[in-house]
């Protein structure tokens, strides 16, 4: 059975990535709690750590923001090396060179336990969405769910929304 990995608040999970999703830096907070050594990280795509929980409608929502120059915000469920896991709450950022970009600049933080219980429903409900869709559209059918869900009962964007919801449950 697997067990959560946990990390202090103050300490933040950093990795930057070629255009295509490639390692080519990570910080030793990110190895330690991942459970993988440098050698093992670098050149490999950062989706190797991707846990099974987790809906591909978030990782479309993230390519969509980042292609569009802009950040994301979110909640992911990452596993380690040794089959445990850990929760982060993520932003990535394109990385530039003046106006040139050259890969992506991501900063984790620990994700407050308090907000997991309604993102582990989302994501729950998201997977639902993917498991009964085409394989092709699926990760845009969910993404589009959680954009909606978002503005139907809450009455704001996803970005909106997430950063309420991380900043509400903060320690």
């Amino acid at each position: 059975m697997s067990k959560e990995i946990t990390f202090l608040p103050e300490e933040l999970i950093i990795s930057k990535t070629d255009l295509k999703g490639k390692i080519t830096y990570s910080n030793r907070a990110f190895m330690r709690i991942c459970n993988f050594p440098e050698s093992a990280l670098l050149n490999q795509p950062h989706n190797m750590i991707r846990h099974q929980d987790m809906p591909r409608g978030v990782f479309y929502g993230m390519w969509k923001a980042l292609q569009s120059g802009n950040e994301f915000f979110g909640f992911i469920k990452n596993s380690t090396s040794d089959g445990n896991y850990y929760w982060v709450f993520a932003n990535v950022t394109p990385d530039q060179i003046g106006e040139q970009k050259i890969g992506y600049y991501s900063v984790r933080r620990v994700a407050p336990p308090k907000s997991l219980a309604t993102i582990t429903e989302l994501y729950a409900k998201m997977r639902e969405i993917e498991a009964s869709s085409n394989k092709t559209n699926a990760p845009e059918k969910s993404w589009q769910w959680l954009n909606d869900h978002c503005q139907e009962t809450a009455g704001m964007s996803y970005d909106a929304f997430i950063l309420n919801h991380y900043q509400s449950f903060r320690q």
